[in-house]
């Protein structure tokens, strides 16, 4: 796959000096995307989970609300068609609106440009049940025809696995890098090695992990207890030499903050080694 979207068939045995002036090194990606006029991105970024459950949209809502607090410009496409969660952790709802010009993202109260298919539906706890081309097709459009207006980080939100959307969002999107969230359990391992793995086969840059729930800690003498076990991340990223770039706790007030629609309250300062290597890369 890497192949076909570098557009040379030796990608993976040439280099850049051998590559100089070769007639496949100047092709266009066929499956490249070309944005709405009315968006300026600068950079973006693919928040991913290798399963389903690890708190990725949690992730992607505190480093894109981190980023925003910090001055930058910071739009959210949620890719995660059929199970969108971004608009209720910054309580903003539909229907978005829009033009000959396009459809245009609703903005959070702390100025997070936001674009999923629950501010489309009339109805948001109406169930998205499309096939996997449809859904490819309707995370392409978000895009192509979203007006996006300037944006310095666009971070995209990302469905589990390694299927149709992360596949179309690889190819057709100028992904700059990934986060990769996980937990703690032993499953989570051969999950997380996929996502790696198939990163690396699309030649997309892997910043680093975010362990989610990795301890909760006692109220009463602040003991960190590993709820799901003791962590083996570490070995992971060593054997990937990726770095571990924050390690959540189980915290229930941020729970009940997402909960309520006021992600941009949370301050998970855990989470500036994310924030602070995006900026440099």
């Amino acid at each position: 796959m890497a192949e076909e979207k570098k557009g040379c068939a030796r990608a993976s045995t040439c280099s850049k000096e051998s590559c100089a002036g070769c007639a496949s090194a100047n092709k266009k990606n066929p499956f490249e995307v070309e944005t709405n006029p009315n968006a300026h991105i600068k950079h973006v970024i693919g928040i991913v989970r290798g399963k389903g459950g690890v708190g990725k949209s949690f992730v992607t809502s505190s480093v894109a609300s981190m980023m925003a607090k910090a001055g930058y410009k910071v739009g959210i496409l949620d890719a995660d068609i059929t199970g969108p969660s971004i608009p209720k952790m910054f309580g903003v709802h539909g229907p978005a609106v829009g033009d000959d010009n396009g459809t245009f993202p609703i903005e959070a109260e702390d100025g997070t440009k936001i674009m999923s298919i629950n501010l489309l539906l009339e109805d948001e706890e109406q169930p998205v049940i499309w096939r996997g081309p449809v859904i490819a097709g309707a995370v392409k459009q978000f895009w192509s025809d979203v007006c996006w207006g300037d944006v310095d980080y666009l971070f995209v939100d990302l469905p589990p696995g390694t299927g149709d959307v992360p596949l179309t969002v690889f190819q057709s999107l100028p992904v700059d890098g990934l986060i990769i969230v996980t937990s703690p359990q032993d499953l989570v391992a051969m999950i997380v090695s996929k996502a790696v793995n198939m990163a690396r086969m699309m030649n997309v840059p892997v910043y680093g992990f975010v362990e989610n729930y990795s301890y909760l800690e006692c109220p009463d003498c602040g003991k960190r207890i590993e709820v799901f076990g003791k962590s083996k991340l570490d070995e992971i990223a060593l054997s990937y030499s990726l770095p571990v770039l924050a390690r959540l706790p189980i915290d229930p007030k941020i729970a009940e903050l997402c909960d309520a629609g006021q992600m941009e309250q949370a301050g998970v300062e855990k989470l500036l080694p994310a924030a602070t290597l995006i900026e440099k890369a």
